[in-house]
């Protein structure tokens, strides 16, 4: 009968066993939410609507670019090793694909699948956003950013935006680069579309195509386009009032006609009550403040050919002192660099740095272009007795003052009619423009758009569409968070970086909650399980309206 147990009581007995079951966890996170708001927006679908796979495939298009979506979103990275980022989340029990299928090959062939469709994809996607999640798009802030590409691509596909040397917005110059144009929503900023263009292509030649497909997202309602100052061009304007779209953007300094600003009275403009987001937090006394003036002469913008009509548009005149402030600290950080640097040429005039006159204007010219101080320099260059070059030079007082007098004032042009909009509702519905540039951050920040490399345009620009769509989740969500905290101020304790003082909830704190979020796969039988979420997270699941209480959150 047996050996004796290990406690030692009495032969006989048999020996126990004990059997060590190890149950690991997967990393959930938000896969439950993004799993969610990718059905509600038709991702999948649509994408397999546009482009269908052969019926033995094991998983569609459309299941890959959701999950791509999602790993752009829980795991931004450079996309490589997907399939063990879904190993190592819940991506099985989330959205029913097992992790080998996410293989390098699988996602390139899903990226070329979908390219010939992205403008498709794009808009039905937006649309979905608009009627779905209710997006108001009465008003749409339109940018461009660029994206920096590692690789030479010397045999781009034309059909295709190509990589090209441009100006890079990340200060890459060694790399080349292409374009994405976002349009977002002031009603949440959020992207309802996108479009990617070739690495030098000029913003301002890619409105009129986006205002065309803006209005095909917004369908019959009508829409004020927000825009920088690259929006204002004869074809670009004409353009929008021949398609009856409204328009907002402001006049490039370049662009001001000479004296517009130093000609205006002391105190001009009626004072606004507008209080900037920056400034939200902070004493009255502290917060920017703003006055506007409706330019009763408005302005022509005038075509290439004499026998264009002229586009006449209001001009709105805006005045910020905290503007005014930081002009002149540039202007006078500017001229004190200018000076030192005048100061020591002076001195040196004459020696072997600068022998002779022709060098001495050489190097005041090198000084004025790059300090930007051509409009107040005046110099005299003359030979003393030895025949040697004697610089002199001043800043012309006049010239400056009349600088500073325009300090802090810009322009904003507009096609609206002062019956749709006064001068203050121009300005206050061009003052949402910063959510574009949010956006863009959070673009390159928490969905980590490094500076890219792909085998091929045509997958870049895929990737490019795989990223919009992550931000068009990231940004609903925060969205609807705020929407359901709209009774406390938009305003909730608890998020990561605050702990009990009260925040406004964002896209990247929601996430950040979210994140240690845990899933026990099934094993012997038993369901897979979620230790139940407290505190905030429990909190953010309930305004979101995610059960997590079943592991499957698509249904086939």
């Amino acid at each position: 009968m047996g050996g004796m147990s290990r406690t030692g009581r009495g032969r006989g007995r048999e020996r126990a066993e004990i059997a060590v079951v190890r149950v690991l966890e997967k990393r959930l996170g938000a896969l439950p939410v993004v799993a969610q708001f990718g059905r509600r927006l038709r991702i999948a679908e649509i994408i397999d609507e546009l482009c269908p796979v052969r019926p033995v495939a094991w998983i569609t298009h459309g299941e890959v670019i959701e999950a791509l979506v999602a790993n752009r979103l829980t795991a931004p990275a450079p996309l490589v090793r997907v399939q063990e980022w879904a190993a190592a989340m819940a991506v099985e029990e989330a959205y029913g694909i097992e992790p080998h299928l996410l293989n390098d090959d699988r996602i390139a062939r899903a990226l070329d699948a979908v390219a010939p469709q992205l403008e498709a994809i794009t808009g039905s996607v937006g649309a979905a956003a608009v009627s779905e999640f209710g997006v108001d798009v009465a008003r749409l802030h339109w940018d461009m950013t660029s994206i920096s590409l590692y690789g030479a691509y010397p045999e781009a596909d034309e059909d295709y935006p190509a990589p090209r040397w441009g100006h890079p917005k990340d200060r890459r110059p060694d790399l080349k680069q292409i374009q994405a144009g976002l349009a977002v929503s002031g009603d949440g900023g959020i992207p309802v579309f996108h479009h990617g263009y070739d690495g030098g292509a000029a913003e301002v030649a890619q409105v009129t195509g986006a205002m065309t497909a803006l209005k095909k997202i917004a369908g019959p309602r009508t829409f004020l386009l927000v825009g920088d100052s690259k929006l204002i061009s004869y074809t670009n304007t004409a353009a929008m009032n021949a398609q009856g779209a409204g328009f907002v953007a402001p006049l490039a300094a370049s662009r001001i006609p000479a004296g517009l600003f130093a000609g205006l009275p002391a105190g001009a403009g009626a004072a606004v009550d507008y209080v900037a987001a920056r400034d939200a937090g902070k004493p009255a006394a502290a917060r920017g403040t703003y006055r506007v003036a409706e330019d009763d002469e408005g302005m022509d913008i005038r075509g290439p050919r004499k026998s264009d009509p002229a586009v006449h548009l209001r001009r709105i005149l805006v005045y910020s002192p905290a503007n005014a402030a930081g002009a002149a600290k540039a202007r006078a950080l500017k001229l004190g660099k200018a000076a030192a640097e005048l100061d020591k040429l002076v001195r040196t005039a004459g020696t072997r740095f600068h022998p002779d006159a022709e060098a001495v204007a050489a190097r005041v010219q090198a000084i004025t272009t790059q300090r930007r101080v051509q409009a107040y320099l005046r110099t005299v260059i003359t030979l003393n007795p030895a025949g040697r070059p004697v610089l002199s030079w001043h800043f012309d007082q006049d010239a400056i003052d009349a600088d500073a007098r325009a300090d802090g004032w810009y322009a904003l042009l507009t096609n609206l009619d002062p019956g749709q909009a006064d001068a203050e509702q121009v300005f206050r519905r061009y003052k949402g423009q910063h959510v574009v540039e949010r956006r863009y951050g959070e673009f390159k920040g928490p969905l980590a758009v490094a500076p890219l490399f792909l085998k091929t345009n045509r997958r870049i620009t895929a990737l490019i569409t795989v990223i919009c769509l992550a931000l068009l989740i990231f940004c609903l969500i925060e969205r609807q968070v705020r929407q359901a905290l709209a009774r406390h101020g938009e305003m909730m304790t608890g998020l990561p970086g605050y702990r009990r003082t009260p925040a406004r909830p964002t896209g990247r704190t929601i996430f950040q909650a979210l994140a240690d979020l845990r899933l026990i796969p099934a094993h012997d039988g038993n369901p897979a399980t979620i230790p139940k979420p407290a505190g905030v997270q429990a909190r953010l699941l309930d305004l979101l309206g995610t059960d997590i209480s079943r592991p499957r959150w698509l249904t086939k």
